[in-house]
């Protein structure tokens, strides 16, 4: 017998929360790699690997959100702990080897292609890990074409998340670049959802174990959502990025008349004073005016 699926039990609560997750995740991502170009290596793969952690416990938070809201009438669901944690290391640490690709080696189309690939492929490994983790009395079933169509989804959800962390520039870009980001992680994944189906049996090898969404989900959304709270709160009151120095390779023009604090700034040299002449003092009499030809040339000639 064919399960009724119901992916938005909750109505657009539980759309709408997922994809404020991912976009959430998403912005401080894109601002902990902004910060991770200014002040060279020394603070470089810290700013990298919190940006990564961002944005993978966003996208693996918004997943679990969003699977808040899904259903099968006719059977309970639970989740195996062990495989809901595998799929958020997945979500890491994909995401950290794209950050870091692009991070260390610019966005070169070859770069940035090779990342792309893998985060999105990553993220689509999470995303169906994390179905997999998933038990009933019954058997899923995948629509192949769907699941391809969600796996595209993901790689250029996560190529263009990669060349947005390393070109684009300032808090309001930043914010849009956040929320494509968040529509197209949330549509990849309701797009794999609808590639799913359920078939009901009683004595089908995926029996029910594990726990339920109140005894495994929420605590589990827990510890994501703590480490996506103190990123805000790292990246809130960075000084670099409070001053909003970052729109253009780290450094803003200076504001005109504006004077570095803390340091001494030598006037501009001038140029040196010309050494005056002697005929400024001692002007020379002017030269005489020639003589006029004389009109008549002499009568006797040379002598």
């Amino acid at each position: 017998m064919q399960g009724t699926v119901d992916g938005f039990s909750y109505g657009l609560v539980t759309p709408v929360a997922a994809f404020l997750m991912a976009a959430l995740g998403g912005a401080l991502g894109l601002r902990c790699t902004v910060r991770s170009l200014h002040g060279g290596n020394t603070f470089k793969a810290g700013w990298l690997a919190l940006g990564a952690a961002a944005i993978g416990c966003g996208i693996w938070t918004m997943h679990f959100v969003g699977m808040m809201g899904f259903s099968v009438a006719e059977a309970a669901i639970s989740y195996d702990v062990p495989l809901t944690l595998v799929s958020l290391g997945v979500a890491v640490l994909v995401v950290g080897v794209g950050v870091f690709l692009v991070g260390y080696r610019g966005t070169d189309p070859a770069t940035l292609a090779t990342a792309g690939l893998v985060t999105g492929l990553g993220v689509a490994a999470m995303h169906y890990i994390g179905m997999y983790s998933m038990s009933l009395r019954g058997e899923f079933a995948y629509d192949p074409a769907l699941v391809v169509v969600s796996v595209l989804i993901a790689v250029t959800a996560a190529t263009a998340a990669l060349w947005a962390a390393m070109t684009i520039r300032g808090f309001l870009p930043s914010l849009g670049a956040s929320a494509i980001m968040g529509v197209a992680v949330t549509g990849m994944h309701y797009t794999g959802m609808s590639a799913m189906t359920v078939h009901l049996d009683d004595h089908g090898t995926r029996l029910l174990q594990g726990g339920s969404m109140t005894t495994v989900l929420l605590p589990m959304l827990f510890g994501p959502l703590v480490l996506l709270l103190v990123v805000g709160v790292i990246v809130m009151f960075d000084p670099l990025l409070i001053s909003g120095e970052d729109t253009w390779n780290g450094a803003r023009e200076p504001r005109a008349g504006h004077r570095p604090q803390g340091r001494h700034v030598a006037p501009a040299p001038t140029a040196a004073p010309r050494a005056a002449a002697e005929e400024d003092f001692w002007p020379q009499p002017p030269a005489p005016a020639a003589e006029p030809a004389s009109r008549y040339p002499d009568a006797y000639g040379p002598r």
